[in-house]
């Protein structure tokens, strides 16, 4: 018997990285899955993975959101669990921002997770309820230098998970994970291509490596699941003890950009 038996849950960026492991573990404690991704490729693949249903959405799009998180309900008779975990990131000095990368920033990180409650909190509360998990991050809860939009967007996406908890409680839990330095398609490129990051990334770790998607995953299973049935409102740090010295990117911003000169 699986944790998640019986549930329904739509996925939001689940061709890859995080999003991609919890589809993978919700289908092993007995979910079905809908996978939803800008990457329909992605999103395909990994639903063949899961033999669950993939949909192409950009989580920006309320009309997109919706139409999508309505179609899996109705093709999975039914939805109980939602997982906002769409994201995307850039870095740079806050007064250089053009307002169209700032707005894409808070559009899929902040904005998508609005959208997801919009489409999915009626069909939940239809239902009986549920569980919402969005991915937060330990940008918004120890930001560093460079990551102004991101980190406003996932500082808010805790606000708004302590807000709908409240609201919903008790037919709908909600809580939000905080991943810290995860290997994914997004971090791969800094961890990889720039010298000495990896390992000084490893060295403020207690737990002395990079984290998996694999371990947000079980967290956000662990969420889902009535193992925390008396959990709700709450933003999951899973960083590995990172932000326990500070954090998480400390020193990248003058590693890519270089030092502020005007």
């Amino acid at each position: 018997m699986g944790l998640l038996d019986g549930h329904r849950a739509v996925v939001t960026g689940g061709a890859s990285g995080i999003g991609r492991a919890t589809c993978i573990r919700m289908a092993e404690e007995g979910a079905r899955v809908t996978v939803m991704d800008l990457d329909e490729e992605g999103a395909l693949a990994t639903a063949r993975a899961v033999d669950g249903i993939a949909l192409r959405v950009d989580v920006a799009d309320a009309d997109s959101v919706m139409r999508a998180v309505t179609a899996a309900a109705e093709a999975m008779e039914g939805l109980s669990l939602l997982f906002n975990n769409a994201g995307t990131g850039s870095i740079g000095y806050t007064h250089r921002y053009e307002p169209a990368e700032w707005q894409r920033v808070l559009g899929v990180n902040l904005n998508g997770v609005y959208h997801g409650f919009r489409a999915a909190v009626p069909i939940m509360l239809a239902g009986g309820g549920g569980c919402i998990v969005s991915t937060a991050s330990i940008s918004g809860t120890r930001p560093a230098a460079g990551e102004a939009p991101y980190a406003a967007a996932k500082a808010a996406v805790a606000a708004l998970t302590a807000t709908a908890a409240l609201e919903y409680a008790p037919r709908i839990r909600v809580n939000s994970v905080s991943p810290g330095m995860i290997r994914t398609t997004m971090t791969s490129a800094l961890l990889d291509e720039f010298i000495g990051v990896q390992e000084r990334m490893v060295a403020k770790t207690p737990m002395a490596r990079i984290g998996t998607p694999e371990d947000v995953a079980d967290v956000v299973v662990f969420l889902c699941s009535d193992l925390a049935r008396f959990v709700t409102g709450q933003n999951l740090v899973v960083d590995g003890g990172m932000t326990l010295h500070g954090s998480g990117t400390d020193g990248v911003l003058s590693d890519l950009i270089g030092p502020l000169r005007r």
